[in-house]
């Protein structure tokens, strides 16, 4: 871990435009390999189909992924900032255990979550949604682009969740990384529109409370239910699980899903 605790120390202390060129290009880079992993997941998984085959890439796609990337990198180059200025805390590097890294870990990870849950449903109230998180919405049928094309106002609200949880939560750097590198990849699976998960999935006591493709892709044709990210605890607890879930996970990996959306 020495490596790693160079490179922060290196990020830390070289100037501010340096720093912030890095952490920008780091978001370009997750950016195309999110694009290109999920590609894939949805070549191998193409028999596993949860919704429709989204349409072409239209040049609005284009335009709100390409703000987000861009405004993502802002998020993380105004972190880096608050960092070096003091806001924003780590733990002394390598002063702490194998299962200090992995609490922090969990626990952005569900802080988060349920964050992004209350965020969320906030995002749906009549009154609000036309404003943002409609565009989102535009794009029932989801593909791996689909994660990033958001409003805007959106961006920078996940954005701000995450640094005030950072100012809030004093994390290992590892755990960090952990946390960001588990939401890629749940962003991403959310968005495939194919069902990777195997049917065991869903009958095993810990991983049924994970969120599947299957589970975002409902959202994406039904408004009023799962508005969680990483888990389904939130969604059961508050009743906002579809009652369709478990069937059309099932039609999923069995390659029998709907074709046809269901936007209440």
């Amino acid at each position: 871990m020495e490596a790693l605790y160079d490179v922060i120390r290196e990020l830390q202390d070289m100037p501010f435009w340096r720093a912030a060129g890095l952490v920008s290009v780091a978001n370009v880079a997750m950016f195309f390999a999110a694009i290109g992993f999920g590609a894939a997941l949805t070549q191998r998984f193409g028999a596993r189909r949860i919704t429709p085959m989204a349409e072409p890439v239209s040049r609005s796609e284009v335009v709100l992924a390409s703000t987000c990337v861009v405004l993502n990198a802002v998020v993380a180059v105004f972190g880096v900032a608050m960092w070096r200025e003091g806001a924003i805390g780590l733990r002394p590097f390598g002063d702490y255990s194998v299962l200090t890294v992995l609490a922090d870990a969990l626990i952005l990870f569900v802080a988060m979550d349920f964050a992004m849950y209350v965020f969320h449903r906030v995002a749906h109230h009549p009154v609000l949604y036309p404003l943002a998180h409609r565009t989102h919405h535009v794009f029932e049928n989801p593909r791996p682009l689909t994660l990033f094309v958001l409003n805007p106002i959106e961006v920078l609200g996940f954005g701000a969740l995450w640094l005030l949880l950072l100012v809030a939560y004093t994390s290992s750097i590892e755990g960090i990384l952990i946390y960001l590198t588990l939401n890629l990849g749940f962003g991403l699976i959310g968005h495939l529109g194919v069902e990777p998960a195997p049917e065991v999935w869903i009958r095993t006591p810990i991983l049924r409370y994970v969120a599947t493709s299957t589970f975002h892709a409902e959202h994406h044709q039904d408004r009023n239910h799962n508005y969680g990210f990483y888990l389904l605890l939130w969604d059961r607890l508050f009743g906002t699980l579809s009652p369709e879930y478990r069937a059309d996970f099932m039609r999923s990996v069995t390659g029998a899903a709907r074709t046809t959306v269901r936007v209440p």
